[in-house]
């Protein structure tokens, strides 16, 4: 194990797993968002402009909820892409206070552009495991997202 800490030999596993998780994620992230900001987005930018691709209008909360953002940090990114003229804020007629985030057509022509070309770099990324190994990691990392929360649940249900 390549931790220095001293701790038991399940928390170095355990510290070790983080640790080459954490760097294995920012690795495929820097290598996969570098063509996101050659295209001229944030990862943040890209990612509302996305979701609202494959999910259609959303609320600002909605978009944060997908993207695991913050309010704040969301009306910035919507701002800006308005700005731009990608996006469009639409108040429901129903309840004037409720406004939804649309794609203008100059967004919808640049994230269905792009989005093609982001797939191919991850398909690229993912090709060092083979099918089965990349299966394997998805259910791994789905069960390591649901966390010991889950686990604890189990437990105390026996």
């Amino acid at each position: 194990m390549s931790t220095k800490f001293e701790g038991s030999e399940k928390q170095r596993l355990a510290l070790d797993l983080f640790i080459k998780l954490e760097r294995a994620s920012n690795s495929v992230s820097y290598r996969i968002n570098s063509f996101i900001v050659e295209s001229g987005l944030t990862v943040s930018q890209f990612g509302t402009l996305e979701v609202l691709h494959h999910l259609g209008p959303l609320h600002q909360n909605e978009i944060g909820e997908k993207l695991l953002k913050t309010g704040g940090n969301i009306t910035m990114v919507v701002d800006n892409l308005q700005k731009r003229d990608l996006v469009k804020r639409i108040r429901s007629k129903e309840d004037r206070r409720y406004i939804k985030i649309h794609l203008t057509d100059k967004g919808q022509e640049l994230v269905s552009r792009i989005f093609p070309e982001h797939v191919n770099h991850i398909e690229h990324e993912m090709s060092v495991l083979d099918v089965e190994e990349q299966k394997q990691l998805n259910a791994l990392l789905r069960k390591l997202g649901k966390g010991a929360e889950e686990k604890t649940k189990k437990e105390q249900n026996r």
